[in-house]
């Protein structure tokens, strides 16, 4: 399992490059020697790292430290995913991001999940990603399930209808 968090300084080394970096994530993930990295993972690394929109250079000289907040959650979502997770558990991995980078972000993490087949869970208070990412919407209320929403029933959803539905559910089981 992996996860990824809030707070996109965790977890990363802000010093080192982004290939180090996604190395370091991979040899923590998918071996016990410290040496498992070899030239074929090194380009793997420079594939997957294409996916953050940069050129070749700067994937390979950036250090950590300097990129954005969405870029270095960007980088740690593929840090997260490296090592090919049976499980990855976003933690509201976009809410201390501005729109335009939590949305970046969300496309890096669609492309991912589709293209590894990963199994995901995703927490988010933002009622459109709730809708538009995965198959099944669970919705709690208190700590209870109030929602649980798949098929065309979820399909049809809006964030309106969704928020209406949700407060017509709970307002019944008080």
């Amino acid at each position: 399992m992996s996860c990824l968090y809030q707070d996109p300084l965790r977890g990363t080394a802000p010093n080192m490059t982004l290939e180090e970096n996604l190395s370091l994530a991979y040899t923590r993930k998918a071996s016990r020697s410290f040496f498992a990295v070899n030239r074929r993972d090194s380009d793997c690394f420079r594939d997957q790292l294409a996916l953050l929109g940069m050129g070749l250079e700067d994937r390979m000289k950036t250090k950590m430290g300097q990129l954005s907040g969405g870029q270095r959650q960007a980088a740690s979502l593929l840090m997260a995913t490296v090592a090919k997770p049976k499980l990855l558990l976003l933690d509201e991995h976009t809410a201390a991001l501005d729109p335009g980078a939590a949305e970046k972000v969300m496309d890096v993490t669609r492309q991912l999940v589709a293209r590894d087949k990963i199994t995901t869970l995703m927490i988010t208070h933002d009622m459109d990603y709730a809708l538009s990412v995965g198959d099944r919407t669970i919705l709690l209320d208190g700590g209870r399930l109030a929602l649980d929403l798949t098929g065309r029933e979820r399909q049809a959803m809006t964030p309106g209808s969704l928020a209406e539905l949700f407060y017509r559910r709970s307002q019944r089981c008080r």
